[in-house]
């Protein structure tokens, strides 16, 4: 036994001695017996008023208006896999039309210096709808926009939309003759939406960073986009890098000798952060510095994954990196061709690259290249970065004489551009490869860009045909990559392919890709609605981690097909809870894909029931009869409206009963809606499957509301039934009304909950310390399932229950508690008695009930909050287990003031540290920012309109992607009864506890809290908060298991050298003087930028 223990119990028997202790603590026998009090009057009271088996008898006795129907996994499974791989071969084939006609149209196009006015006409996404900006300006179109519901955005099917990159002068003689062979891709476009109108966005994105796209549709919407900058550049998204070259393992080598220390310093700590993002989740990536030793700038110690976490970190300490010594690049080297030839860990195991950044020098380090690289299977591309006068000649050399290229960066303005452009030698070997490397790939799951939620893309690259002449090789192939063909595929649409209504609430599909993260989930939900920010979800957090899901998600990605059945735990809906449960996962491969699905069911979802009705709508609400002589085309009319004081306020859940039946947040007018749409349209109009098992429900439930109506029950609220079928109904009307749950039973937290448990489900409301009402007002919901079992097939089509009235059942628990006759004894748990705590919690330790008027009110809160001491014992005890998880998908306030305090929202204001920064110079936010300012100068009128529209604005777009961590606790042993002491030094506390049979609740008493108040007070938090998350440096150390491509271009023995000095500066940014006033003082900052 503890010593501490011991102690506190000498230290209660010595104040019982004494006489100190005004009553005797009840015995674990007592205790016993007022629990099973109180669950006999719970459970009595909620089967009298629910009569769940009324509502099974209901269904046994109308069995001749459905069938049983089984769930085929494997079946279900292989055929939704078709069904999608078929979407996608559609989508494959308008993306090869599209590439080989790009590839012609490329071809045939005559370059040409100089352009007439009237010789290029094409809209600028990013022209301003609200002022006809293209009046007057040359190249310019204004397309005739109209709402798309396929879309959901303003759209123009005749034209196409053009985007240039902020940092890109869209004058430049390159940019206007791809815009001139580029139109013409217009009319293979609207073929492609002729062949197919569910198409969604067609897209070029070219090497140069300009992106054409169709429909033509504007880029921005000015009420959704709080800071108005453009920071979109195609060749950075996730679909472009993965098009336009196989993958890559990146060993960044910084040179930290003491020449380049300064702002040539802070050029390559910047340079360093901008080549990072050049890279996606299917590259590997490290970075370190060197002198005459090398170090790490991070805490790995081989290549990680280029995911958004490992990057974060890798650029945060690239900041600390600082400069002295002397350069030895042998060192450097040395170490950088161990990096990459390590093979023991988890790498892309394709292109292998070294970056070296420096400032130039007089060693060639010829021996250690030689020596590692002799083969030139290892591609160096070396960056010359500062104004100084060192001889580039010798790392120019090392770049050309190993299938790399040299760059120069001498100032902020060549950063961005010369940091992406190596993407176009990577693509050599695929141009090279020709039809080999002419494969459809399918990225991870993003964001789109213009708002069509999340979605992968279909890539394709595109190749320079063209013949070209030098002197060293005469006429020859030409080995660049013009630029990568996308057609976007909606997840929506791929979720379509995957039944859902006939799987149950807790079935579900899930896809993953070779990285394991998925495209598929129901956890899928970012809550960042910037498509800047990644969407990467592991499966493994998606779900609760186990030894054999991390199995099942090995052989996903291996393409196996299979089959376990595993007991897990379910995090609930809410997140709130954690539930034991037995899912059988079921998987195989989606053909020609990467992807692999996979269908998740519990053991009561194998089969489900099928409503025969009618073979149409018509017959189903006309023709049939309930046993009870109920006609169903009066199962409807239960759900009206003007019916619910008889048969309940009735919510129907917003499924796609029919075609073009619109979904309202508004739950009666939905309902009114599907009634008026059945009524009005051809029977064909609707899912006669939906439809019919929502009318069998409807009738059902309005049965046992009859039931219901003939009874009445003292103490509850409310008495509720909720179906798979989608019909809820709340018992009288005046408390539907004030029904808070979802109507989709899908994705309601309590009735999923309930259908993986056999007993009584209390659910605790949800507490907000903002709200000025009670939570208990409004009662305690209570729910069970309905158990259905047919020719020895388990069901549970229905979930039924009560609320609570909080004041009956408290007084109820403390007359359960109440002993007569007593003297030295505590009696019971008396009403806001000063000696004891009475309480009563749920399995997630949210407080349920209590003898204190004070609990009352703080009903619904984590008891952990209410009291922290007593809750942390209780996990000690293992009364509690807990379960931390984290969420990637969460949004949180930035850490440090918004920039635009001292101007409109809308409009992006840098503080003088931005300006100061080289970093920030770099960005695309500071060319958006040159252009504000322009603008404002010339129109001040867009300035105020955005101020305008600053409250359009939803505060998400101005949160941050964060991590969040919470921690659910639960039962996680059979044990009844718990007891103990809290010794807090110089007082002590006693506590029993005793869980409720049949219900997910526990009772504890203790000697109440206002008794000893040295211990540590602070609160013990379940509820999401901000985190770290796990430890990346450990996380690198034991990868998850991924899969890279099949094929990898990475070397080909034609590819020839590219010795001249990068053509960066073709499309680089004109030199601009910026003037800032500062209307505070009179000190006027300017700005020198791009100076190349």
């Amino acid at each position: 036994m503890n010593t501490c223990r011991v102690q506190a119990w000498v230290f209660l028997a010595f104040l019982w001695h004494n006489g100190c202790l005004a009553s005797q603590f009840p015995t674990h026998l007592m205790i016993k017996e007022w629990v099973d009090q109180m669950q006999k009057e719970l459970v009595t009271l909620a089967d009298t008023a629910t009569a769940g088996k009324s509502l099974t008898q209901l269904f046994l006795r109308n069995q001749y208006l459905y069938t049983v129907e089984q769930n085929d996994a494997e079946e279900l499974v292989a055929r939704a896999a078709r069904n999608i791989e078929q979407l996608l071969r559609k989508r494959s084939a308008a993306l090869k039309k599209l590439a080989q006609s790009a590839e012609n149209l490329q071809m045939t196009h005559v370059w040409q210096d100089n352009f007439e006015d009237d010789e290029i006409a094409y809209y600028n996404a990013k022209d301003n709808l609200d002022a006809n900006e293209t009046a007057g300006r040359k190249y310019r179109i204004r397309p005739d926009f109209k709402e798309d519901p396929l879309f959901r955005r303003l759209t123009d099917h005749n034209h196409t939309a053009v985007h240039i990159p902020t940092d890109i002068y869209d004058g430049s003689t390159i940019v206007l003759n791809e815009l001139r062979w580029t139109e013409a891709l217009e009319e293979v476009f609207r073929k492609n939406r002729e062949d197919d109108p569910t198409i969604l966005w067609q897209v070029f994105g070219s090497a140069t960073g300009l992106a054409r796209y169709y429909p033509a549709s504007p880029w921005m919407d000015a009420r959704k986009t709080p800071s108005k900058i453009d920071l979109y550049d195609v060749r950075r998204r996730p679909w472009y890098i993965q098009g336009a070259a196989s993958p890559k393992d990146m060993l960044i080598l910084v040179d930290a000798s003491g020449s380049v220390s300064g702002l040539t310093l802070k050029l390559i700590r910047t340079s360093v952060s901008e080549m990072l993002e050049t890279l996606s989740d299917d590259d590997f990536v490290n970075v370190v510095y060197f002198n005459t030793r090398v170090k790490k700038t991070a805490c790995f110690d081989h290549l990680v994954q280029a995911n958004v976490r490992n990057k974060k970190l890798l650029k945060d300490a690239v900041q600390n990196i600082t400069a002295k010594g002397i350069t030895n690049y042998t060192k450097g080297f040395e170490f950088a061709f161990e990096q990459l030839s390590v093979t023991n860990v988890s790498r892309a195991n394709c292109n292998k690259i070294i970056m070296l950044f420096t400032d130039g020098g007089e060693e060639r380090a010829q021996a250690i290249l030689e020596k590692y690289n002799a083969d030139k299977k290892v591609r160096i591309f070396t960056f010359s970065v500062g104004q100084h006068n060192y001889d580039k000649g010798p790392i120019q050399w090392m770049a050309c004489s190993n299938k790399g290229y040299f760059y120069e960066i001498p100032s902020i303005g060549a950063i961005r551009i010369n940091t992406q452009e190596y993407l176009d030698v990577l693509g050599r070997p695929m141009v090279l490869a020709d039809k080999q490397a002419k494969q459809v790939q399918w990225t991870n799951v993003y964001l789109d860009a213009l708002e069509l939620g999340l979605v992968i893309t279909g890539t394709l690259p595109v190749f320079n045909r063209t013949r070209t002449v030098d002197e060293r090789n005469g006429e020859h192939q030409n080995q660049l990559i013009l630029g990568v063909m996308g057609i976007d595929v909606s997840l929506d649409d791929i979720k379509k392919l995957t039944p859902r209504f006939t799987i149950g609430p807790n079935g579900y599909y899930f896809a993953i890709d070779p990285n394991g993260y998925v495209l598929l989930h129901p956890n899928l939900q970012p809550k960042n609605p910037k498509f800047q920010e990644p969407v990467t979800l592991d499966f493994l957090d998606a779900e609760l981690e186990n030894d054999i899901k991390v199995e099942i998600r090995r052989m996903m990605i291996d393409g196996e097909t299979g089959e376990r059945t595993i007991h897990t735990l379910v995090k609930s809906q809410d997140e709130r809870y954690i539930d034991r449960g037995v899912r059988t996962y079921t998987w195989a491969p989606v053909n020609g894909t990467d992807y692999s699905l996979a269908l998740v069911l519990p053991k009561y979802s194998e089969h489900f029931i099928q409503a025969n009705l009618g073979e149409n709508i018509n017959q189903a609400m006309c023709d049939l009869n309930l046993s009870s002589g109920v006609l169903f085309s009066k199962a409807m009319e239960t759900i009206q409206p003007d019916n619910f004081d008889d048969f309940g306020y009735t919510y129907i859940a917003p499924r796609e009963y029919c075609k073009e039946l619109k979904l309202s947040v508004n739950k009666t007018q939905f309902l009114l809606d599907l009634n008026q749409y059945i009524d009005r349209n051809a029977p064909d109009a609707c899912n006669v499957s939906l439809v019919s098992r929502l009318i069998l429900d409807a009738g059902l439930t309005a049965e046992l509301v009859k039931l219901w109506s003939e009874q009445t029950v003292d103490g509850i609220v409310a008495r509720f039934v909720a179906t798979d079928g989608g019909i809820t109904r709340v018992y009288p009307r005046s408390a539907g009304e004030e029904w808070t749950e979802n109507p989709e039973t899908y994705e309601s937290s309590f009735y999923k909950r309930t259908l993986d448990n056999e007993i009584y489900i209390f659910t605790a409301p949800s507490f907000s310390t903002d709200s000025r009402d009670p939570m208990s007002d409004s009662g305690i919901l209570v729910s069970k399932v309905v158990d259905l079992i047919i020719d020895d097939v388990t069901l549970k089509p229905a979930v039924v229950g009560v609320k609570l009235n909080v004041s009956f059942w408290m007084n109820s628990f403390m007359n359960a508690t109440m002993k007569v006759n007593c003297k030295d004894e505590i009696c019971g748990c008396l009403r806001n008695d000063k000696h004891v705590d009475c309480v009563i919690l749920d399995d997630g330790g949210f407080l349920l009930m209590s003898n204190q008027d004070e609990y009352i009110s703080l009903i619904g809160q984590f008891f952990g909050e209410v009291d922290p001491v007593l809750m942390i014992n209780l996990v000690n005890t293992s009364l509690y287990s807990f379960n931390k998880t984290y969420d990637y998908q969460s949004v949180c306030d930035p850490e440090k003031d918004s920039k635009a305090a001292a101007g409109p929202r809308s409009i992006y204001v840098p503080t003088i540290a931005d300006m100061l920064s080289i970093g920030w110079w770099a960005s695309s936010a500071a060319w958006s920012v040159l252009q504000q300012l322009f603008f404002g100068l010339m129109f001040p009128s867009l300035t105020e309109a955005a101020e305008s529209a600053d409250e359009d604005i939803p505060d998400a777009m101005f949160k941050e992607s964060c991590i969040t961590e919470q921690t659910q606790y639960f039962f996680d042993n059979d044990e009844k009864a718990y007891s103990g002491v809290l010794d807090c030094g110089n007082c002590s506390r006693m506590y029993r506890a005793e869980k409720l049979p049949n219900t997910n609740l526990v009772f504890l008493i203790t000697d109440a809290k206002a008794t000893c108040l040295s211990c540590d007070p602070r609160p013990l938090r379940q509820a999401e908060q901000p985190s770290e998350g796990p430890d990346p440096c450990e996380l690198a150390q034991n990868p998850r298991y991924r899969k890279g491509p099949d094929v990898c271009f990475d070397n080909n023995e034609d590819d020839e050298p590219l010795c001249p000095i990068s053509r960066g500066s073709t499309l680089s940014s004109t030199p601009v003087l910026l003037f800032v006033v500062l209307t505070s003082g009179k000190m006027i900052l300017i700005v020198e930028v791009g100076l190349l």
